[in-house]
């Protein structure tokens, strides 16, 4: 689910479960905001599934996932709706969230908010399918619910000065790392085993904490040509497809990060459990389609990646890598703590990716430009650069969703506690209610979610 672009954490996933039997159906718990109300709220969200399927038959990609009545999506595609229908249905729907009467459920609220919200960068994104164009802070507010505040890129250069001292030389440092960084590529004959292996970890650690729906499971390809690095579509009755992108070589440590943020306790696991609990377990039918560009993606995003570091922490990630990936690779293990090393010091950079892309899209600079700073910055090769480009490019004010995201759903989990147990537990609440930036932006140890 989601493209994942080039930033610090990032993660793929393989198949990792006993094949795939449907699932069983949780009973649906009916709200408690009184019968008429609760109907209509129902029927705003099947408007808004139907009005979501079809503006994806408008836009490529505007829909990352949908596993409802296949009648939906069938209507949307043989009787597609004009733009100037769609952008007054967005309306109605809003007029008719707005009508409703306050709930007794404070989950009921929650999930009117969500809507809400939902629809706010639904009328986004209907402007930019018609060519309007804002500027990067406006378009992310409008389509994720938060205003990014990019860092002058000055701020990134004493971390520069650091990282000169772990590959010292002469020439531009980028081509530096790139040369220190390339004594830690999985050869190709290999990236299955090493993926499969790091994944099925990335799944044993999750599943101490989570109670996994039954028969679920993905299954990875192997892809070329794209502008990320990897990506989980999720299918719905609890399977993926994980896509990992092969043009540039894979480095040793993509694999946990890849198989912690599309799939457990990232992505995968993310939609799951809203399927189960949500669109199975209170028939809530706006969960079984998720819009790409909304707020849902910030939380999505920032999970997948704060997930990484939740699952493995430093010494553990850097011993487990250590002892159990670089022999299936064919790397040397004895030389894990230089290469964990860079990594650590380069994700002190993963804020000047926003600042970059901000400052092309706004057009401040040029594409070279925005090749030649992601270089210097990102310590990338010219091909990885030009790579994160394209995906600027294509996916625009996506990017905030990786760092700031991931920024905030750190804060938030932290601030729920020390333990392990209870960051586990809060990100399970996280990735199984209608929650939205904001509802993070308090990062207070009282702080809750609306429907607590």
């Amino acid at each position: 689910m989601k493209p994942f672009g080039f930033v610090a954490a990032a993660c793929l996933t393989i198949s990792a479960s006993a094949a795939a039997t449907g699932p069983a159906t949780p009973p649906v718990i009916t709200d408690t905001a009184g019968p008429k109300a609760s109907n209509e709220l129902g029927s705003i969200a099947t408007d808004y599934v139907k009005l979501t399927l079809a503006l994806g038959e408008r836009e490529a990609g505007y829909v990352d996932a949908y596993y409802g009545p296949p009648e939906w999506a069938e209507a949307a595609k043989s009787d597609p709706r004009d733009m100037h229908e769609l952008g007054k249905a967005i309306g109605d729907l809003m007029q008719r969230l707005d009508a409703l009467p306050k709930s007794n459920d404070p989950l009921v609220e929650a999930r009117k908010r969500f809507l809400s919200a939902q629809l706010e960068a639904a009328v986004t994104r209907h402007a930019m399918i018609q060519g309007e164009t804002f500027p990067f802070a406006r378009e992310a507010r409008g389509l994720f619910g938060v205003t990014p505040e990019p860092r002058p890129l000055e701020e990134f250069d004493p971390v520069l000065e650091e990282i000169e001292n772990i590959a010292p030389g002469e020439g531009p440092l980028s081509e530096r790392v790139a040369a220190f960084e390339k004594g830690y590529i999985i050869p190709k004959d290999r990236l299955q085993a090493v993926f499969d292996t790091a994944i099925a970890e990335c799944k044993a650690r999750t599943a101490q904490y989570f109670d996994l729906p039954a028969g679920e499971n993905f299954r990875l390809e192997f892809v070329t040509g794209k502008s990320w690095s990897g990506y989980n579509y999720y299918q719905g009755q609890y399977q993926s497809l994980i896509q990992v992108n092969t043009d540039l070589p894979i480095f040793i440590g993509r694999a946990v990060d890849l198989g912690c943020h599309e799939g457990y306790p990232g992505h995968h696991v993310y939609n799951m459990l809203l399927e189960q609990n949500l669109t199975h377990g209170r028939g809530w039918q706006e969960f079984s389609v998720y819009p790409l560009y909304s707020p849902q993606s910030l939380i999505a995003e920032g999970s997948a990646n704060y997930g990484i570091e939740l699952a493995f922490s430093g010494q553990e990630r850097l011993d487990y890598e250590r002892d159990v990936l670089y022999p299936l690779a064919g790397l040397d293990p004895d030389t894990a703590a230089a290469y964990w090393a860079l990594q650590i010091a380069k994700q002190a950079l993963s804020g000047a990716r926003m600042t970059i892309a901000q400052q092309y899209l706004d057009g401040e600079i040029t594409r070279e430009e925005a090749i030649a700073l992601n270089q210097k910055y990102q310590l990338v090769s010219r091909e990885r650069a030009e790579q994160m480009t394209d995906f600027n490019e294509q996916y625009r004010s996506y990017v905030i969703n990786y760092g700031l995201g991931m920024e905030m759903v750190r804060d938030w989990i932290e601030a729920q506690g020390d333990a392990p147990l209870w960051r586990w537990k809060a990100m399970e609440r996280l990735l199984s209610e209608p929650v939205l930036p904001g509802d993070l932006e308090n990062d207070s140890a009282d702080a809750r979610f609306p429907g607590e």
